[in-house]
């Protein structure tokens, strides 16, 4: 890891594990000064914080639920206190519940993955939106939306709201690019696909990926830093 030229600061949502921390890692290795957020795993991301720091990267641990509206404000000002202007933002946080069709899902679990995946989510591009337009922001910028494959599946019988919920980030991402694009932040959305992380135990199934394994061109689930 390097940071012989700095990239500037970026917050990742959700960096506590899986695709945020790899994500973390990787551009700390490119020179970014990084706002590691999370919610609750507050040992997992002082840890990787502090592997970013042994390396020569800077980095900081920042606690916010994104599910509150009233958090996210505040997480920004923490971001940007530690590491300087945000010049990158990653809106990764995310949650998955367990297997069920959608009409035996609850709705309160429903409610709760768009509580999280979207209404969150769209809080935090929204900030991330006014703060790198800001007056005085100027060079490369950009806002990064995780989505996912499941998008394109529609997750029949296991995650139909999971499904819906990271569509609306693809939307979101197309609407974005277009009222950002005029002040030089480009705004893109992800999709991964299978990727074996903790996030996969949420399902409830921990054999998930093996089942699904043969599906995948490479026979088995991405890993987080491919």
């Amino acid at each position: 890891m390097t940071t012989a030229q700095k990239s500037g600061a970026v917050l990742i949502t959700g960096a506590g594990r899986g695709i945020g921390a790899a994500t973390a890692r990787l551009a700390a290795a490119r020179g970014w000064s990084v706002g590691v957020n999370y919610r609750s795993r507050a040992a997992e991301a002082e840890a990787l914080v502090q592997e970013i720091r042994a390396a020569g990267g800077e980095a900081a641990a920042l606690q916010a639920d994104i599910s509150e509206p009233t958090a996210i404000e505040p997480l920004f000002d923490r971001a940007e206190t530690a590491l300087g202007p945000l010049r990158g933002v990653v809106v990764n946080a995310g949650i998955l519940r367990p297997v069920s069709p959608l009409a035996e899902t609850a709705p309160e679990e429903i409610a709760r993955i768009l509580r999280v995946n979207v209404e969150g989510a769209l809080l935090t591009a929204r900030e991330a939106a006014r703060r790198l337009t800001a007056a005085g922001r100027s060079g490369d910028r950009s806002v990064v939306l995780i989505s996912s494959t499941a998008v394109k599946m529609g997750a029949p019988g296991e995650f139909v709201d999971y499904a819906a919920s990271k569509a609306a980030l693809d939307v979101a991402a197309i609407g974005l690019a277009r009222e950002l694009g005029p002040h030089g932040v480009r705004v893109n959305a992800v999709r991964p696909g299978l990727i074996d992380t903790e996030m996969q135990a949420d399902s409830g199934l921990p054999d998930r990926l093996a089942a699904l394994a043969p599906n995948i061109p490479l026979r088995r689930g991405g890993r987080p830093e491919e």
